[in-house]
């Protein structure tokens, strides 16, 4: 799990596939390259990086989605993946912007 502090560092140099597992859609977070719901990602494992040690980052609205998401992506065998933890919420409180 990766903080919102943590996040706005590393997007700095963004070397990894960032997703929005959120249901429904209620913006994003800016350089995000996808929104697949987090109860669909098996639905859609030609969005994700070929590469399954490839780092992913994924966040929803308050964390539990992608949390749930991370979790099926490692069972997926997905070696590189990470969460922000309480999600946009905690982006949005620690003063960092959504685009819609």
């Amino acid at each position: 799990d990766i903080t919102s502090e943590q996040l706005y560092s590393m997007l700095k140099n963004k070397d990894f596939y960032f997703l929005n597992v959120h249901i429904p859609y209620e913006g994003e977070i800016e350089k995000t390259d996808a929104f697949i719901p987090y109860n669909e990602i098996e639905k859609n494992l030609e969005k994700l990086p070929k590469d399954k040690n490839g780092k992913i980052v994924l966040y929803c609205r308050s964390g539990r989605m992608s949390a749930e998401a991370a979790q099926k992506l490692a069972d997926l065998g997905y070696t590189n993946v990470q969460n922000l933890i309480l999600g946009m919420h905690d982006w949005q409180s620690k003063g960092y912007s959504l685009t819609k």
